[in-house]
């Protein structure tokens, strides 16, 4: 927000200017609150806010808290309430439920408990999975039913889609991207609500992970094809099945019971030698990782094998840098089979944004590698976020962050609006502000950085609870939750232990 000029002082006071300015002043004042009754609600029944909300879990039943750990929705509801995303004050209800039969009916609620969006018969959030099987929701986008036909509608009520369909479905793993029904028809539509694909084939999936690299299409006859954005045929609707794996203009197709690779003029590129192909890589000799007897090796375009299949597991992380699996050890090796990073690990994965590599080990603990496959940090990885660029690791040193070029950050530099910064001084935890000034003292076994609520948690004597952004115990340390994946506070309420669903819990 500009703070608007600051006018020198005159020998005299000019009335018409003082009009003037106490004019200007009120219109800009007037200006600023528009501004942020805009930006901190948007009108409807579902009303934007900048509150946060998270599902609650009490005495076996749910219900919504917000933000400062205050009760929204009491949990009195034997179902879990879905909030298809916390900055919005939105939570649908499911009540009423047969178990037998499967049905079951919705309702929609707002942040002051009203019902809302009562015009349809119901509405439900719209449900996928990442590839680590974490529940994800479409976070503008509700599933909604009047008279046994669907369409949808977005999160302050307006309708997107018009309400025709037999059914609208996720594509599993894939986000904005959904599957529309009609006359036993599938096409697809975006989140935008716009129909990419009208529904005409006997099913329809993507080929990769967004719109851009085109569908998987099989009409009557059982067979399979490529279609692009546009519905233009890439590859003949005439295979028996597609899979999943596409690099250079190159497809993995199956056809009388044999996979092979074609282009896209239909034309096999490769047809023998292997059981199964598992990728193409992005490397200079056009390549394969394909399977032989179970193990994993690397044939080119020709049918030469570059690397004997020896392996069990094999992936391309970057152009000619492999993650490998052998002997129930995981390993990084180049095309040739030479290793670049011993067979030590429990798991190796590849950042692609971070350009960096995270090897596992026993008990959680952590190498992380660089784009040269050296070591430069170790230690338990608490969170590697690429959109902010910096990873966070505890070593016996305590919690340490770090930029994707290893160098050593302090969590004022990665979060400035925070008032308590976490510090270890002789085997004990407390927590300063940015001067470096003790604002609580080092009495705590264990503690966590403070969340972008305001809350940290502490450990003191094998338990934990929770403290506000001044330092002020909000939850006396009662709670025993070694057994936790991730220890998180909103006020008196700490993280429940499935993570993948989010919620909290109090005793």
């Amino acid at each position: 927000m500009s703070k608007g000029k600051r006018y020198d002082e005159g020998p005299k006071l000019n009335i018409t200017k003082v009009f003037a300015v106490i004019i200007a002043i009120a219109v800009i004042v007037m200006f600023i609150f528009m501004i942020k009754g805009l930006l901190t609600k948007e009108d409807t029944k579902g009303k934007i806010t900048s509150e946060s909300y998270f599902v609650a879990y009490k005495d076996n039943k749910w219900g919504v808290i917000n933000s400062q750990g205050n009760n929204v929705i009491d949990t009195a509801y034997a179902e879990m309430l879905i909030i298809p995303n916390n900055k919005v004050g939105v939570f649908i209800c499911t009540y009423d439920v047969n178990y037998e039969t499967g049905e079951y009916k919705t309702k929609v609620l707002n942040e002051k408990n009203e019902q809302i969006f009562t015009q349809y018969d119901k509405v439900e959030p719209i449900q996928n999975k990442d590839k680590d099987n974490n529940i994800l929701y479409e976070k503008d986008l509700l599933k909604v039913e009047k008279n046994g036909e669907y369409g949808l509608i977005n999160l302050r009520g307006k309708q997107i889609l018009s309400i025709q369909y037999e059914d609208i479905s996720t594509i599993l793993g894939v986000r904005e991207s959904l599957k529309i029904k009609k006359d036993d028809k599938f096409g697809i539509v975006n989140s935008d609500g716009k129909v990419i694909i009208e529904p005409q084939y006997k099913d329809i999936t993507l080929l990769g992970d967004d719109n851009k690299s085109g569908f998987i299409v099989k009409d009557e006859t059982e067979k399979y094809g490529i279609v692009n954005y546009s519905n233009e045929k890439i590859i003949d609707i005439k295979y028996d099945a597609i899979e999943k794996i596409y690099a250079n203009d190159l497809y993995i197709v199956t056809i009388d019971g044999k996979q092979k690779v074609i282009n896209k003029n239909n034309e096999d590129v490769l047809t023998a030698g292997f059981d199964t192909i598992k990728q193409i890589l992005s490397t200079k000799e056009n390549a394969v990782i394909y399977t032989s007897s179970n193990k994993y090796g690397i044939m080119n375009l020709s049918g030469d094998v570059i690397l004997k299949p020896e392996y069990d597991y094999l992936k391309e992380a970057k152009t000619g840098t492999f993650i490998a699996q052998k002997n129930n050890k995981y390993g990084i090796i180049d095309i040739e089979g030479k290793e670049k990073v011993n067979f030590n690990y429990t798991s190796i994965s590849y950042n692609d944004k971070a350009d960096i590599y995270v090897a596992e080990g026993e008990n959680f603990k952590a190498d992380i590698l660089n784009n040269n496959l050296e070591v430069k940090v170790s230690g338990i990885l608490i969170d590697l976020n690429d959109t902010k660029g910096y990873l966070k690791i505890k070593n016996d040193e305590g919690y340490k962050y770090y930029n994707f070029k290893f160098e050593e950050k302090q969590e004022m530099e990665i979060y400035p609006n925070r008032t308590l910064f976490l510090s270890k001084n002789e085997g004990k935890y407390g927590y300063v502000d940015k001067s470096g000034a003790v604002i609580v003292d080092y009495i705590y076994d264990d503690a966590m950085d403070q969340n972008d609520y305001g809350y940290a948690a502490v450990k003191k004597d094998g338990k934990w609870g929770s403290i506000d952004n001044k330092g002020n115990i909000v939850q006396e340390p009662i709670y025993n939750l070694d057994e936790y994946l991730l220890i998180d506070f909103i006020g008196r309420w700490h993280l429940g232990s499935d993570i993948n669903i989010n919620y909290y819990n109090q005793l």
